[in-house]
């Protein structure tokens, strides 16, 4: 989503949820409204508890194996947005919470996603990138791997470079 869509959304969805409200209000009544927004948050926020932890023992599984737990933590975030919006009041906020609980359109989620993402894993002497779609680590050309006995500030080991500046700093 474009950043100048943001300040629009800011806008758009509260004005909608008024609506929304006037529109319940009328049709079942102030008080059953009032409770269902009551229910959605509670319910959320077991759907929250429930959810979350299994996606924390995903998340342990897959780092305990060695593996990148891309998926899991894409569905942690998701969950955690989820149960945000269904502490939201608001009926619109609760649909779009409760649809992000379902595995299935969080699956089509992370597609769309994960096809836009590139993650770099640094550890020990190296680094690869994994895309978000299966393969195995992807090699850029703008990515140059050195060890540790390869990189100084002043340039490559035994030469002194082509830098008249002398060192320089980083800050």
């Amino acid at each position: 989503m474009p950043f100048a869509l943001i300040p629009f959304m800011l806008l758009a969805i509260p004005i909608l949820e008024i609506a929304v409200f006037i529109v319940v209000g009328r049709e079942i009544g102030v008080w059953w409204t009032l409770a269902c927004i009551l229910a959605t948050a509670v319910i959320g926020s077991a759907l929250l508890r429930i959810q979350g932890f299994s996606i924390l023992s995903r998340i342990r599984s897959e780092t305990e194996q060695g593996r990148l737990p891309g998926r899991e933590l894409g569905d942690g975030a998701m969950i955690l947005v989820a149960g945000i919006l269904l502490l939201t009041p608001g009926f619109v906020t609760d649909a779009i919470g409760f649809a992000l609980f379902v595995p299935a359109i969080r699956t089509l989620l992370w597609r769309l996603i994960a096809s836009r993402m590139v993650v770099t894993v640094v550890s020990g002497g190296g680094s690869a990138q994994w895309q978000g779609r299966p393969g195995g680590p992807v090699h850029d050309a703008d990515v140059v791997d050195l060890d540790p006995d390869e990189f100084h500030e002043a340039g490559p080991k035994g030469k002194t470079g082509n830098r008249t500046d002398g060192p320089r700093r980083l800050n």
